[in-house]
C-alpha cells in the first residue's frame, strides 16, 4: 500500500492536509464503481435503535478469531490494546470513544492494514451466546428506515461553519508503468478543511480531486457509506 501526503494553503480553504491510501486493483472498464473492499462486516442497515436505553449497551469486538463482549469503552480499549497487531494509539482510542459515545448504531470497522480490519458492534446482548443467537437484534420497520435516511441527509446538510475532517473511498484510475495500461485502484482520501457543512466538505474534496486524478476516476455519493465526516470546531 502506498501513501502520499500533501499539505498546502489555498483560500478559502487555507489548509489541506490529506493522504491517499491505495490498495487493490482491477482493469479500467471492469471495476464496479465505488464498491468498498474488505470482508463485508458493515451492515447496510443499523442492527437496532436504542434511544433511551443507549447507556445499557454493550460492545462486541472481533479481530480474526479473537472476540469479546464488553460492557463499556474502557474494557473495549483494554481488549484491543492486548492485540499488538492493532497498534492502539491515542488517535485510534479517541475515535473509538467518539463512536461509542455517538448516536450511531451501525457497526464500525477499523483498518489495521490492507484488507485487514477489526469490528465494533453496539448491542444489547448481555452474553456472547445472546449475541451469537442475535437475540439483541430486531427488524427495523419501514418508517424507522425512512427516519434513518432523513437524519443522515439532515446531518449532511446542516449548516455549521468550521473545520471538518472528511474521508472518501473512491476508484482512482492509474497507469501501470510496466504495461502502459490503466486500472482502477481503491483509494482512501483523508483531509481537514474549512467548510460550511458535511455536504460542503464532500463537494470541496471531490472538486479538489477532479483536478488532480484521471477524469475516469469514480466518486461515490455523499450519502453513501464511502464518505464520512466529522466536525472539528470553529475556525479562527
Amino acid at each position: 500500500m502506498s501513501i502520499v501526503t500533501w499539505e498546502f494553503e489555498s483560500p478559502p480553504l487555507h489548509h489541506y492536509d490529506y493522504r491517499f491510501f491505495l490498495c487493490g486493483n482491477s482493469s479500467v472498464g471492469r471495476a464496479r464503481p465505488c464498491q468498498g473492499r474488505g470482508r463485508e462486516f458493515e451492515s447496510r442497515l443499523p442492527l437496532f435503535l436504542l434511544g433511551e436505553t443507549y447507556h445499557s449497551m454493550n460492545l462486541y469486538l472481533r479481530y480474526f478469531d479473537r472476540e469479546a463482549l464488553v460492557q463499556n469503552v474502557d474494557q473495549a480499549i483494554d481488549f484491543l490494546a492486548s492485540i499488538p497487531e492493532i497498534g492502539m494509539n491515542e488517535d485510534l482510542e479517541a475515535d473509538i470513544r467518539d463512536y461509542v459515545a455517538s448516536d450511531v448504531y451501525y457497526p464500525k470497522r477499523y483498518k489495521v492494514r490492507q484488507r485487514v480490519y477489526f469490528i465494533i458492534i453496539k448491542t444489547t446482548a448481555e452474553t456472547m451466546m445472546d449475541f451469537k443467537q442475535k437475540k439483541a437484534v430486531r427488524p427495523v420497520p419501514a418508517m424507522e428506515k425512512q427516519n434513518i435516511a432523513a437524519s443522515t441527509v439532515t446531518r449532511l446538510t446542516e449548516q455549521v461553519p468550521g473545520w471538518y475532517e472528511g474521508e472518501l473511498d473512491f476508484k482512482r484510475v492509474v497507469m501501470v508503468p510496466s504495461t502502459g495500461k490503466h486500472e482502477y485502484r481503491d483509494t482512501h482520501f483523508a483531509v481537514q478543511c474549512k467548510a460550511n457543512s458535511g455536504q460542503d466538505c464532500y463537494n470541496r474534496i471531490v472538486e479538489h480531486l477532479r483536478g488532480r486524478v484521471d477524469s475516469r476516476s469514480q466518486f461515490p455519493s455523499a450519502k453513501g457509506k464511502n464518505f464520512h465526516f466529522r466536525y472539528l470546531g470553529m475556525w479562527k
